[in-house]
């Protein structure tokens, strides 16, 4: 499809963005915690009923939702959005800052909530990215999947719809397609062959040691000193055993101990997260943490073996060959210089290609920017764009628009690429 169909189809059937700049604000204001999405998997199904000869069922997995529009012989297209929000204070002073505050299923805490990954983002370009393409529905011929994944930021959403039959429910893929919103600047659109995310582990550590009376710390076992030797030592695995020209990263993000100064306590918990770029530094990486903590418990004679808990696990994502070369034929004539077919591989997770893989079909996954354009160029012209907050940042907000606009026609030209 040329350039112009694809502009004068997009522009024809395009909807009052007005109204999802609202929706998007809403879902900002409200984010929910991953498996508890309830709130915008409501809002996102009566979305889907509103249009005409949408098929909607909800449940699946948890909250997913998924809306199927049937339109004759052709392939099956499925494009998806992650719904869940994450457990971050909410910073940027927006006028529809989230306040709100859920208790986390998990532990049991009440805890800010924000959107702070984007996913808010992802929801609203997708649920007006299915209004333009049911309107436009004499233009192509297929299938079109649109899903929306609950539970992303825990790698659980996925593989939680996979295992709830999801494609008993609904048809097979023959393509799975997904994007997300970055700190690039709005208005640009990017895919990357090959390798697209790094794949991620993370974990829960127990160290136990001997509590008591912090004025007699030789006759306890201090667990606080034992998690300080292994957070040190866990940073020698990437600058030491890692090669240089292979990439890796190892990050504790939580140390939980004790409740007071005078108390030294039993136990200390770590949370450590994982990132690798292939199978064989992933295994050696996962396999020095093991080595490093079991040591560290023994050189400081802990009366017991740490417990080491996997707590999630995404895969690498790979875009297919074919499929991303279809893709930038299409986005490079849609957007033109706006578009670039090499951006920088991700350094964070997906479990987005589960939804592929399960059933072996090929994928593509590619970024939007949401950076306000002039801001960008400022920080650009600076050399500061460094500081531009990222995502899962309490700063992160992208700009309504034309990141909206973006991450919409993005949808629609992905989806037509194929349908027609």
């Amino acid at each position: 499809m040329a350039k112009g169909k694809f502009e004068i189809l997009i522009d024809q059937h395009r909807p009052d963005l007005g109204r999802y700049e609202e929706l998007y604000r809403d879902l900002h204001a409200h984010p929910e915690l991953s498996t508890q999405e309830e709130r915008t998997a409501k809002i996102t199904a009566q979305h889907l009923r509103e249009l005409p000869d949408f098929d909607v069922i909800e449940g699946i997995g948890g909250f997913g939702v998924v809306g199927i529009l049937r339109n004759g012989s052709g392939r099956t297209i499925l494009l998806r959005a992650d719904m869940d929000g994450l457990p971050v204070q909410e910073k940027t002073d927006l006028p529809y800052a989230s306040t709100d505050t859920m208790k986390d299923k998990v532990d049991g805490l009440t805890k800010p909530t924000m959107h702070a990954c984007g996913h808010d983002t992802h929801v609203t370009c997708l649920l007006a990215a299915t209004e333009v393409l049911s309107k436009a529905r004499r233009e192509w011929k297929g299938t079109l999947i649109a899903l929306f994944q609950p539970n992303e930021e825990r790698a659980g959403g996925a593989k939680a719809m996979i295992k709830d039959n999801l494609y008993q429910k609904v048809p097979v893929p023959d393509i799975v397609l997904g994007q997300h919103v970055m700190p690039l600047k709005a208005g640009t659109l990017g895919t990357r062959p090959g390798l697209m995310a790094s794949a991620a582990d993370s974990f829960l550590i127990t160290l136990y040691g001997r509590g008591g009376h912090a004025s007699q710390p030789h006759r306890t076992l201090d667990p606080v000193v034992m998690a300080a030797q292994v957070i040190v030592r866990l940073q020698t695995i990437v600058s030491r055993e890692v090669a240089p020209a292979e990439a890796a990263v190892v990050s504790v993000g939580s140390i939980q101990a004790g409740m007071t100064e005078n108390i030294i306590p039993d136990q200390a918990v770590i949370k450590v997260n994982v990132r690798t770029m292939n199978a064989q530094t992933r295994a050696k990486v996962l396999a020095s943490i093991q080595r490093i903590v079991k040591a560290e418990c023994e050189a400081s004679n802990a009366p017991r073996a740490p417990l080491i808990e996997p707590t999630s696990q995404f895969p690498l994502t790979i875009n297919n060959e074919e499929v991303t070369t279809a893709l930038e034929e299409s986005f490079a004539a849609y957007f033109g210089e706006s578009y670039s077919s090499d951006v920088p591989m991700l350094q964070g997770s997906e479990d987005f290609p589960v939804l592929a893989t399960a059933e072996g079909r090929p994928y593509c996954y590619w970024v939007f920017g949401g950076v306000d354009p002039d801001r960008w160029d400022e920080a650009e012209e600076k050399g500061t764009i460094d500081e531009i907050p990222i995502n899962h940042s309490p700063y992160f907000a992208p700009v309504v628009q034309p990141t909206l606009k973006t991450g919409i026609d993005g949808m629609v030209v992905a989806a037509l690429t194929f349908l027609t």
